[in-house]
């Protein structure tokens, strides 16, 4: 199982091996190796969650995971229902309720929805991470967001089916048409991998996308979102908007929706950057300068914050330097 190379690439010559060496000194929960043969790592860091949206399921992060636990992270990656938004964040939060200790949440696409809301009132959450995910905010449902800007195609590639509601009645759910759904959700994966992503996705409930968000917890709580500029389900321009209004700490990376799928080192080192308290070296950081995210009244910085500010400060004059070379080499991992 390969562990995440981000020590061992174009960043790990010259002088930027320096920066590493800083953060790997001063974050040894995120730079701790594995023992090798692919358990789960028992490292002090923060657990981090993982939670799948629609079309879905948890199999969606397992490159993720691999990654994660190489290098020390308890992970979890739960299933989410789809049926609901309110009933969703319940079962999330309860999910949470049952890990000690700091957590790291990170969800994918309509999951930003209910991350947002199964967080609001966990003080153990320390980090937000979006991919690809709808941020509401109070008020503000996943079908309204996305409908605020063009370039979504789920609209013509959805396909609508009904199912029993326990109490009796009907309710509809959405999937994706296999022949459509490489083309809308995983542009540039393999084919065969799609293919079983089709086969096994699970739908949502309409009336999960149409809910209301009850609660943001992005307004209290640090964030970091991964701006997936290939996207065909979530508008680009959406993601920016979201991850904008947040403050989030963010990062472009040239991938489709399921940006965890196609670019699982990018998704993971974000990952860890959140983990850290840090800023991503080759991302934009709209929050306020000397600030971990601190988007809305009370907000909170992890209790990894002085750790990761120590670490980019000592790398801050060779952010630069990496910011050129980075975005290259993810793009050149991708085509092999």
């Amino acid at each position: 199982m390969p562990s995440l190379p981000s020590v061992r690439s174009p960043l790990a010559r010259g002088p930027v091996a320096l920066a590493v060496a800083a953060l790997t000194a001063v974050s040894p929960a995120a730079a701790a190796p594995g023992d090798g043969d692919g358990r789960e790592g028992t490292g002090a860091g923060p657990t981090v969650v993982l939670v799948h949206g629609a079309m879905s399921d948890a199999s969606a992060w397992r490159g993720v995971t691999e990654r994660l636990q190489r290098l020390g992270h308890r992970v979890v990656a739960p299933a989410n229902p789809l049926r609901g938004l309110s009933g969703d964040s319940a079962y999330l939060a309860s999910v949470l309720d049952r890990i000690e200790g700091p957590i790291v949440l990170v969800g994918h696409s309509y999951a930003g929805a209910v991350i947002g809301n199964a967080a609001a009132s966990d003080p153990d959450v320390e980090a937000l991470v979006y991919i690809a995910a709808h941020m509401p905010d109070r008020g503000e449902s996943v079908e309204e967001l996305n409908g605020r800007f063009p370039g979504s195609r789920l609209g013509t590639a959805v396909v609508p089916a009904r199912y029993p509601l326990p109490g009796g009645g009907t309710a509809v759910e959405l999937s994706v048409a296999p022949d459509r759904f490489r083309e809308v959700l995983v542009a540039g994966a393999p084919a065969r991998t799609t293919a079983v992503m089709a086969a096994g996705q699970r739908p949502i409930a309409q009336a999960a996308l149409a809910e209301e968000s009850r609660a943001a917890a992005w307004r209290t709580v640090p964030s970091w979102y991964l701006v997936a500029t290939e996207d065909r389900a979530v508008p680009p321009r959406l993601e920016r908007f979201m991850a904008d209004r947040a403050g989030s700490r963010t990062v472009e990376v040239n991938a489709p929706h399921f940006a965890m799928v196609t670019h699982p080192e990018a998704v993971t080192r974000l990952i860890l950057d959140a983990s850290a308290g840090r800023a991503p070296a080759d991302g934009r950081d709209t929050a306020a300068a000397g600030a971990l995210a601190e988007t809305g009244p009370g907000g909170r910085a992890p209790a990894t914050a002085g750790l990761g500010a120590l670490a980019l400060a000592a790398g801050t004059a060779l952010l630069p330097a990496a910011r050129r070379i980075r975005p290259r080499a993810l793009r050149d991992r991708a085509r092999r």
